[in-house]
């Protein structure tokens, strides 16, 4: 039986696997904005993407989980289609 270690970090139970329960995506200063005419889907910015941000909806892009992107750009530097840019959070 494999038993499932936890860390306590700053009065939070912390364990393997858990970043999707929290909303990180709050304190990112752009956000990644999909010029659809222009997408390919091809998915590399699924591919890319370290938030598991980008939505895939029936094998195609779908959009972005903004609760989860940090804004990093790492999608719309991997697109090679250039349809993806990034605005800022205000916009």
């Amino acid at each position: 039986m494999k038993t499932v270690k936890t860390a306590t970090m700053g009065g939070r139970i912390v364990e393997p696997g858990s970043a999707m329960k929290f909303e990180t995506g709050d304190w990112r200063s752009h956000k990644p904005v999909l010029e659809r005419d222009m997408c390919i889907d091809c998915l590399t910015c699924w591919i890319y993407c370290p938030d598991d941000s980008v939505l895939v909806k029936d094998g195609k892009m779908g959009g972005f989980r903004y609760t989860h992107c940090k804004g990093c750009g790492i999608c719309a530097r991997a697109c090679p289609k250039k349809a993806i840019t990034m605005v800022e959070e205000d916009e």
